[in-house]
């Protein structure tokens, strides 16, 4: 038997008693129409509505489609409405329990579906990005020559995850988190709905408001704690879901963040952008994202670490021992506790002062490198503790800075091909401002020319 995306045996159960389904299952979008936000893919004409039958064909068959979104934005919603509404032979895989020898399976009933029966078939692949590239390459063929159609969902980012091949033989639509405003439309009509809660209880306005951010944008979990919440609400008898009630039933709100997938990537991008920009409350606001979601506390400390030479520097000479310092703390207490380090450590760096002359100062120099702009260190500054260099003229008329009254001596350090480079340009912000004049007076005195 074909896998399907719903078996017909539970379709039966499911018509028959409605009541036994989550709530999330019973209030699925039979048609586009139904579908609550992502209206950007939905439009006439668009890829989706030609995969359900909607305009002409012609020699200009629907595309292949890759889903790429959050959890909770409608993808396996999408999947199910294009296999109710189309009159295409419709098989669904999950890449968690699929294999090479299943897609083979698949593309060879396709074939026979479309040269015996003239039936198209669309493929839908859930969690793309669990296949490897060999069993993403077993797709391409039949792809290609469209003997599927494929609709594929990743919740990865494509261009990491999914093979350039297939990426290039496929629509990339992206679905984005769902606003307040479709998540208030949805929840009002699984309240209302006959299947749905059939008005058997009310949503006050605050607990609303909490159910809206406890989903997150994510509509599985927004039906999810309302099912569970109207459920206890109904067991006390209650003719409405209390904030108190909805506080009892869900604990906290789930942190959408995938430590193996981009997300980790942007969250923690997100924090050391907030403390460049110096926002404390929004550093913080990530860094509590990346803690709730279980991230490695030895990751965080490390960006830290990196932060406060990038982009601090010598504005404040203080902030890498302390990113250093929490690291070690770090690596030593571990989690909860290690969440006040990193806080203390986030907050330091977040409000020091800024300054990138640093990282620039050794780009500047390690470009001039890679332009071979480098030549032989002058002769004085050669090794002169070796038998015979004193007779290859090293050392030689080399000043001891020691000796001199400032501590300073006007020669020549740097080889010839950038003896007038100056690649440190220090900022007046905080303590810098004290090595932009030790800078402006040493190289006064080593009779350096302005560049």
């Amino acid at each position: 038997m074909e896998p399907d995306l719903f078996t017909a045996a539970a379709e039966e159960r499911q018509e028959k008693d409605p009541a036994g389904s989550p709530l999330a299952v019973r209030m699925r979008p039979r048609t586009l129409d139904e579908v609550v936000g992502q209206q950007h893919l939905l439009k006439p004409g668009s890829p989706l509505r030609r995969l359900v039958g909607e305009g002409s064909g012609g020699p200009a068959g629907p595309s292949s489609v890759i889903l790429w979104g959050p959890p909770g934005t409608g993808k396996t919603t999408l999947a199910y409405v294009v296999s109710k509404a189309t009159n295409k032979r419709f098989v669904e895989l999950s890449a968690i329990t699929a294999g090479v020898k299943e897609v083979r399976a698949v593309i060879d009933g396709a074939r026979r579906a479309t040269g015996g029966f003239g039936k198209e078939t669309v493929l839908f692949l859930d969690e793309i990005h669990r296949f490897s590239k060999a069993q993403q390459d077993s797709l391409l063929p039949a792809v290609e020559n469209r003997w599927v159609t494929l609709i594929a969902a990743t919740t990865e980012n494509p261009y990491f995850s999914v093979i350039s091949p297939l990426l290039s033989r496929s629509l990339l639509l992206t679905l984005e988190p769902l606003t307040d405003d479709d998540l208030r439309g949805l929840l009002k009509r699984a309240l209302s709905d006959e299947r749905g809660l059939k008005a058997a209880v009310a949503l006050p306005e605050d607990t609303e408001d909490h159910l809206l951010r406890i989903a997150g944008g994510d509509a599985r979990r927004a039906l999810t704690a309302l099912e569970a919440a109207a459920g206890a609400a109904l067991d006390k008898g209650e003719p409405e879901i209390s904030l108190t009630t909805l506080e009892e039933t869900v604990d906290r709100a789930a942190v959408k963040y995938d430590r193996d997938g981009d997300q980790h990537y942007d969250v923690a991008s997100a924090l050391i952008k907030s403390i460049r920009g110096s926002d404390v409350d929004a550093a913080l606001h990530y860094l509590a994202r990346m803690i709730e979601a279980g991230e490695d506390p030895r990751f965080i400390a490390r960006r830290l670490m990196i932060s406060a030479s990038e982009d601090i520097g010598l504005a404040d000479p203080n902030a890498l021992p302390i990113a250093v310092a929490a690291a070690q703390a770090v690596a030593m207490i571990g989690f909860p506790e290690a969440a006040l380090t990193l806080s203390h450590a986030t907050i330091a760096l977040a409000l020091a002062p800024k300054s990138n002359a640093a990282t620039l100062a050794i780009g500047a120099a390690m470009e001039d490198v890679r332009k071979g702009l480098a030549g032989p260190v002058p002769p004085h500054l050669r090794d002169g503790h070796y038998k015979g260099a004193v007779k290859l003229g090293h050392a030689q008329g080399y000043v001891y800075p020691h000796d001199l009254p400032e501590g300073i001596a006007e020669q020549q350090y740097a080889p010839d091909a950038i003896k007038d480079r100056e690649y440190y340009e220090p900022t007046r912000h905080g303590a810098e401002a004290r090595y932009a004049d030790a800078v402006e007076w040493t190289r006064k005195h080593l009779g350096r020319k302005r560049s």
